[in-house]
């Protein structure tokens, strides 16, 4: 009767995950895109910043579009071949990769913003920002499919023999070792802590020269109060991204410890990776003023072709109308 009822409780949150998965992966797409078109429509965002933060939308959007679909089939609901499932498993690490990098290269980015602005302004030219985003993308695929070139659970593959297809789980073709060790420690937590202590260095320096300047009003003194700004949108943007991500890898590390997790608590780290995804744009629109000027743009525009499609089928069903009373 337990084991029934706990079958039953397992398939509830099941379906309770997969419907919550569909909602976030709807905002994380629109969201996103929105993010991706105001950093594109808006001269005054073509800096290297918004390019980055540009990249770092794309990796969201993809969150929303490829990884949420991919989470939901390998969470069992699928029977592939080993390497397949494999396959897709990676891909969803591929798209968490690629936001740590990316939130990392603008912490390098406003690091060297403070430290050398004149110097900075003339070496990050648009094309350079691309080209490091470019690389950040081919790391993001090199350590997030290192488990097709062999770090993979033989142990999966050695169960299913002659079978040729298994119901696809990401924990069973890729070994806790790998989620944690190499994942967690090396390409989250690492980065994290180097992270945060570009940060703080950040806003210490920044205090210090507004100190400076602070008896008299001069450019330089209103150059570091933006920057001052914008660096605690883009601090936000990392501390939400922690703690999104921080729950479902403490859990695999008291998985691969001995310990036992359920499986709703696994269900509600899962969703806040993802629910990570579809908070930025959010933060963007309320932390960062020039985002927020084009989310404004992009609303008028929208409201207005609203506004002129419902004047242009008001008026012609009026003269639909009139048209009938004169036949009349």
């Amino acid at each position: 009767m337990s084991s029934n009822s706990s079958l039953t409780m397992d398939s509830v949150a099941g379906a309770v995950y997969a419907a919550l998965e569909l909602l976030i992966a709807v905002m994380c797409c629109l969201g996103n895109l929105l993010a991706i078109w105001a950093v594109q429509a808006s001269g005054s965002l073509r800096k290297p910043t918004f390019c980055f933060m540009a990249s770092l939308a794309a990796a969201d959007f993809l969150v929303g579009a490829v990884a949420i679909p991919v989470a939901v089939l390998v969470d069992g609901r699928v029977s592939t071949s080993f390497d397949s499932c494999l396959f897709l498993s990676c891909v969803t690490v591929l798209l968490v990769q690629a936001s740590i990098l990316m939130l990392l290269v603008i912490a390098v980015d406003r690091h060297l913003c403070v430290q050398m602005p004149l110097r900075y302004k003339r070496s990050f030219t648009q094309r350079r920002c691309w080209a490091v985003v470019g690389v950040c993308w081919l790391l993001a695929f090199a350590f997030s499919f290192t488990p097709m070139f062999g770090w993979y659970n033989r142990q999966t593959l050695a169960k299913m023999g002659n079978s040729t297809t298994s119901v696809c789980r990401l924990v069973s073709v890729i070994p806790m070792t790998y989620l944690v060790y190499f994942q967690f420690f090396g390409c989250t937590l690492l980065p994290l802590l180097v992270m945060c202590a570009l940060y703080v260095h950040v806003f210490r320096s920044i205090s210090k020269r507004l100190q400076r300047s602070q008896a008299r009003v001069t450019e330089s003194h209103a150059y570091y109060a933006k920057e001052r700004k914008l660096a605690k949108s883009l601090l936000l943007v990392l501390v939400l991204f922690a703690v999104g991500w921080l729950p479902l890898s403490i859990m695999n590390c008291v998985t691969i410890f001995g310990g036992d997790v359920p499986l709703v608590a696994i269900y509600i780290g899962i969703l806040l990776t993802h629910a990570n995804s579809a908070v930025n744009p959010v933060v963007y629109a309320f932390k960062v003023p020039k985002i927020r000027s084009a989310y404004l743009r992009a609303w008028r525009k929208c409201d207005l072709c609203w506004q002129q499609g419902v004047s242009q089928s008001t008026e012609s069903k009026d003269f639909s109308t009139k048209s009938k009373s004169i036949e009349d």
